[in-house]
């Protein structure tokens, strides 16, 4: 006996219920005839628009129908007619939805996903690296305000040694009766000075989350032969020579000299881009990077010669310092303790220099030219 429509309605059961039968038995059917189908059936009942479909335009007051697949949102018909959508594609949202029930389109959303997580992670990114440089503009202007001020202030303080320096060769030449009465008037003019001397301003900015983690993809094993240890090593000779210089330039002085231990890796990059880790410990004499195949077989290895791109880490008169060579720059960074990654971009001419424990930047060198097999290069020294 057949059953009509009015039956299956008053026996709990709709047209939904018969669709689905028909998708279980009916194998021979296919798939497009059966997503017509449905469609027919979707339209056939009265449709509900979802919430966000209910959306009136502001501007025009008029129902959201239909959805644009450049800007990814709904819009009535007049915005779709607006000069700057007019160039867009637009479809009605069923059809859209229809679309994108079926494999393909399930596929383009599918796509679409994927490329808003990548423009999300990139925006994210650049509200990341703004910030910093925001910050880091902030902190550069307050040192400079604190170097100018401790500036100032040292002038001052430089005028009032030099009075009293004169007050004192006028004392000296003075009967001893009144030498003896001005003395604690000296002394205590001179306690005073020294109570409110400048105190030394720290340079080093702070320190920024580089993602150092995504480099980890970059890993590879480094494997570091003809191990060495020498007493003679041009390098930190070299920068204390060059650190004394600057701070004492009338001063003549032979750089003391320690063991030196030296490490050169196994093999050589001539392309693409690696990553690798070093745990410097609380060594405060350390150099590691990269070199220039033909640097590691001169026996100068000099501070100032071409082909090396390395971190410096020297201790001197109990502080200790970062240095990058070619040239010669300080870091006002914080000093590593741990592990320091290096990363090299062959073709970009890149090398950096990251903090592992708190993932930030140290230093890089950028858009340099390399010609030749580049080597991993590691030195170390007692502090």
């Amino acid at each position: 006996m057949g059953l009509d429509f009015k039956d299956y309605k008053t026996s709990g059961k709709g047209p939904s219920s018969l669709f689905r039968r028909i998708f279980v038995f009916g194998v021979g059917w296919s798939w497009s005839w059966l997503q017509k189908f449905t469609a027919t059936e979707r339209w056939a009942r009265p449709y509900h628009l979802p919430s966000s479909a209910k959306l009136m335009c502001e501007i025009h007051m008029k129902t959201k129908n239909f959805f644009c697949e450049v800007m990814k949102d709904l819009l009535c018909l007049l915005c779709c007619k607006l000069k700057e959508r007019e160039a867009h594609r637009h479809c009605f949202t069923d059809w859209t939805a229809e679309e994108y029930r079926s494999p393909q389109g399930y596929v383009s959303l599918r796509r679409e996903m994927i490329r808003a997580e990548y423009r999300k992670v990139y925006h994210l990114l650049f509200e990341e690296e703004r910030r910093y440089l925001e910050r880091m503009e902030k902190e550069s202007n307050e040192i400079l305000q604190q170097l100018r001020a401790s500036e100032d202030s040292m002038d001052q303080k430089g005028k009032l040694l030099r009075g009293m320096y004169e007050d004192l060769k006028k004392t000296c030449h003075k009967p001893d009766v009144e030498l003896l009465q001005h003395f604690e008037n000296t002394l205590k003019r001179s306690e005073s000075v020294q109570l409110h001397m400048p105190q030394p301003v720290d340079p080093r900015l702070s320190s920024a989350h580089h993602g150092a983690d995504r480099l980890n993809r970059f890993l590879v094993p480094i494997f570091f032969e003809n191990e060495t240890t020498t007493c003679h090593m041009p390098l930190f000779e070299d920068l204390r020579r060059w650190l004394f210089s600057r701070d004492h330039p009338d001063v003549v002085t032979n750089a003391t000299r320690s063991k030196y231990f030296l490490a050169w890796g196994a093999q050589t990059f001539t392309c693409g881009q690696h990553y690798w880790e070093v745990d410097v410990g609380n060594c405060r004499n350390w150099a590691l990077g990269f070199c220039d195949d033909s640097w590691t077989m001169r026996n100068d290895m000099a501070l100032d010669s071409e082909g090396i791109f390395l971190l410096f880490c020297i201790k001197e008169d109990n502080q200790c310092r970062l240095f990058s060579s070619s040239p010669l720059s300080p870091q006002y960074v914080e000093r590593p303790l741990g592990h320091v990654g290096v990363f090299l971009d062959y073709e970009c001419g890149v090398v950096s220099f990251v903090n592992v424990a708190n993932c930030s930047l140290i230093c890089s060198f950028l858009s340099r030219s390399f010609c030749l097999p580049l080597r991993p290069f590691l030195c170390s020294a007692p502090s």
